[in-house]
Formats: C-alpha cells, sequence, structure tokens
C-alpha cells in the first residue's frame, strides 16, 4: 500500500517526463534494430527484376563507379558505362566480361567537364533509346585537387565542381527518367558525400561539400516526387573510401576499398531516399553527432589544414622538377 501512495503521490510533471524518457528510449532502441536489419540482415532488392534490364554507371573507369559497375553486372543487369576515356571504357568492359561471362556492356564516352554538355548528354540519350534502363548511378564526379581556402578556388576549378557535381548529375537524371515514367519503375542512385550531412561542416572544401549538398536536396525531392510512379530515389552518403579522388591509398577499415563499399551500396538500392551502407561509416556518423559542433568544425579545420600543407609542399616539388 505504501508504493501505491507513492506512485500516487508523485507530481504530473514527474510522471510526464518519465513517459517522454521511456518513449524516446523506445524509439532509440527501435530505430538501432532496425539499422542493425538493414546493415547486416535485410536482402537486397532483385534489381534486374524489379526495375529493369539495364543499368548507367557514369564515371564507371575508376573507383567507385567502376566498382558498382560490377556489382551490377553480378546482380544480372546489362551495363552503360559512360566515362571521358575510351582506353578504359574498353578495359572496364573487357574486365567485366571476364568475371562476368555473358554480360551485355556497352560503353558511351562523355567528359562531363568539356564544354557542350547539353548536347553531349543528348547524345547519351538517344543512345539509352529502345534500353530498359532500370537503375540510373550517377557517380561522375569531382573534388579539389588539396584542401584550400575558398579564395584560393580558381574560376577552372569552381567552374568543373559545379559542372560535374550537379549539372552533370541534372542533365543524366532528367534525360534518362522518362523512360522510366514510361515504364513506371526504375532506381536512381546519387552518390553524394558525408561532407553535406554527416559533418557539420567541410572546411576548406567548400564548393566541393556545396555541390554535394545539392545533390542530398536534389535526390530528396526527386524522391517525393516519383515514389508514386514506381521510381526509388536515393543519395548514397559515404564518408572516405580508398579512391583517387579521396587522396587514399590504402583501405582501412573506416576507408573502405571501392570494392567494398560497392558490396554494400547495392543491397541498399531501392531503400531509403538517404542511407550511408558500409555500417562503420554510420559508426562514425553516430560518433560525430554526438560531439559539439564548435568542437567537430575545430577538429575538421585542423586536419584539413594539414591536407593543405602537404598539398602545398607537393604541388611546389612538381614545379621545381
Amino acid at each position: 500500500m505504501a508504493g501505491v501512495a507513492c506512485a500516487r503521490a508523485q507530481p504530473a510533471w514527474a510522471l510526464a517526463l518519465a513517459a517522454a524518457g521511456l518513449l524516446v528510449s523506445a524509439r532509440a532502441a527501435a530505430r538501432f534494430v532496425l539499422w542493425l536489419y538493414a546493415a547486416f540482415l535485410r536482402p537486397a532488392k532483385p534489381l534486374r527484376r524489379r526495375y529493369g534490364a539495364w543499368a548507367v554507371v557514369t564515371g564507371a573507369t575508376d573507383g567507385i563507379g567502376r566498382a558498382l559497375a560490377f556489382r551490377l553486372a553480378a546482380a544480372g543487369l546489362g551495363l552503360v558505362l559512360v566515362g571521358r576515356s575510351a582506353d578504359k571504357l574498353v578495359a572496364v568492359s573487357a574486365d567485366v566480361r571476364a568475371r562476368h561471362p555473358g554480360a551485355q556492356v556497352r560503353t558511351f564516352v562523355l567528359d562531363f567537364a568539356a564544354e557542350g554538355l547539353a548536347a553531349k548528354v543528348g547524345a547519351l540519350k538517344e543512345f539509352l533509346r529502345g534500353l530498359d534502363v532500370g537503375v540510373l548511378v550517377n557517380n561522375a564526379g569531382a573534388c579539389y585537387p588539396y584542401a584550400r581556402y575558398f579564395h584560393e578556388v580558381d574560376e577552372a576549378l569552381a567552374r568543373n565542381l559545379v559542372r560535374l557535381n550537379v549539372e552533370s548529375l541534372t542533365r543524366v537524371t532528367h534525360a534518362v527518367l522518362p523512360g522510366m515514367v514510361e515504364r513506371g519503375r526504375g532506381a536512381v542512385v546519387n552518390i553524394g558525400s558525408g561532407a553535406s550531412c554527416i559533418l557539420p561542416s567541410d572546411p576548406l572544401y567548400t564548393v566541393y561539400a556545396a555541390t554535394k549538398e545539392y545533390v542530398d536536396q536534389f535526390s530528396r525531392c526527386l524522391y517525393v516526387e516519383y515514389r508514386s510512379k514506381g521510381i526509388d530515389v536515393q543519395c548514397q552518403v559515404p564518408m572516405y573510401v580508398a579512391t583517387k579522388m579521396a587522396s587514399i591509398r590504402n583501405p582501412t577499415f573506416f576507408a573502405p576499398s571501392p570494392e567494398t563499399y560497392a558490396h554494400a551500396a547495392v543491397r541498399y538500392i531501392g531503400y531509403e531516399p538517404r542511407c550511408t551502407p558500409y555500417w562503420p561509416h554510420a559508426l562514425l556518423w553516430l560518433f560525430v553527432s554526438l560531439l559539439p559542433e564548435p568542437v567537430v568544425d575545430r577538429m575538421l579545420l585542423n586536419m584539413f589544414l594539414g591536407v593543405r600543407a602537404k598539398g602545398m609542399a607537393k604541388e611546389a616539388r612538381k614545379k621545381t622538377r
């Protein structure tokens, strides 16, 4: 009876606070369980049966794009590989066919940084006419050669970043999407960056981070617009991957090889509108979210100032040779 009397004596605000705490804890636990399921147990969607017979991959000759091409071929999709180097495209197509005999592979040479992008993407659209394109992977992109202050970003670099990370993605999506709408199915995967939504800032990579923020918002809006039409749009936001663009040579636990990342990435296609497929990257996201933003900002700035110093020294050595 004393326990009952004590419970009745609790003020209403204390009971409300306890109930709110219980709800928050339950929600956090549910989210954690769902994350575990998605990261380790959830099956990949049958891409060819659900979306269509072909996948278009931009930036397909190196890094994440190349690795994704192999994973998509393994899933039974025909490939249209888009890149700026004809020789590299030939080499990648030969490697895909060698690893996956019978795979259909076509190539299209397109330099997204060159002038006349609208006409070139128009030619790509004609090249794809008649193909059952089920998956589009917008992977082509660019970053700074090394960290630098905004006033040190020259006109050419800024133009290339916007053209590769914003304009090319927009134009290619606009070229491929009508066919998906007509068929009532498709998946668009845009490769974004943790710099746009995981990190509170990306100092010394300002223009790059801003273009990737465009990718994130572009993807989210399309997801809402086209979900009812049978089209799944997704922005993948990896942290560091061991690629030439990231200037990371050797893979680590938190900076996986492109192949390791691609293995995780394909499993997420068609699910969340924004995702971090490689689960250690999600752990980094959690860690960053627990720190005060000013602390993270200072850590990032100090780290990238070191990257800037090394990049400037390397550039100076090249000029003296």
